[in-house]
């Protein structure tokens, strides 16, 4: 069974819509990679919804000076794009799921296989934890008070989670890891 980690960059008030700039997708903070490499090994797949793929395709393949190694290991993991739009990816080792992403997540997650990343990519995020198929939050919350932008969770849900892993670096910038707890009520 693979897990499905959600890994977000976060803003103080719980914005993960980056409307304004705080936050720096090529920043390589030395602190801050152990936990971002560690991350990565575990990792054998990125999920992402259209948007956020097409944003990462127009961005990543173009970084030449890349010092934070995720070009390299974007354009080698496998990449499940969720869209009833995109038909030709034109990104290597990528997969389209065309249609209900519940159904295809939970058919990946019982899969063969290391974790599945699932960052960015918002409508999918909120269909996903909604469903109870997130098995881990991992979240880098940046010291930036944004007071607008979509929320991390859907409007109205709730879960008690339980916290795994707590760091904090002196650029401000915390990173979390939570599990949602089966003891939901």
């Amino acid at each position: 069974m693979r897990a499905l980690t959600l890994t977000q960059n976060i803003t103080v008030d719980g914005s993960i819509e980056m409307l304004d700039d705080w936050f720096d997708p090529a920043a390589d903070d030395p602190d801050q990679r152990e936990i971002t490499r560690r991350d990565s090994a575990a990792c054998d797949a990125i999920l992402l919804g259209r948007q956020t793929f097409e944003d990462f395709r127009g961005y990543w393949p173009l970084q030449t000076e890349d010092t934070t190694g995720i070009t390299e290991e974007l354009n080698t993991i496998e990449k499940i794009v969720v869209s009833t739009t995109l038909t030709d990816p034109q990104w290597q080792n990528t997969t389209i799921i065309p249609a209900d992403p519940v159904g295809a997540v939970a058919d990946l997650k019982r899969g063969d296989g290391g974790e599945i990343s699932l960052t960015g990519s918002i409508t999918l995020c909120h269909t996903l934890i909604a469903a109870g198929l997130v098995d881990e939050f991992r979240l880098w919350t940046f010291p930036y008070v944004q007071g607008r932008g979509r929320r991390l969770v859907p409007d109205g849900h709730r879960a008690p989670l339980t916290l795994l892993e707590h760091r904090a670096f002196g650029s401000g910038v915390v990173y979390t890891r939570w599990s949602p707890r089966k003891d939901r009520s």
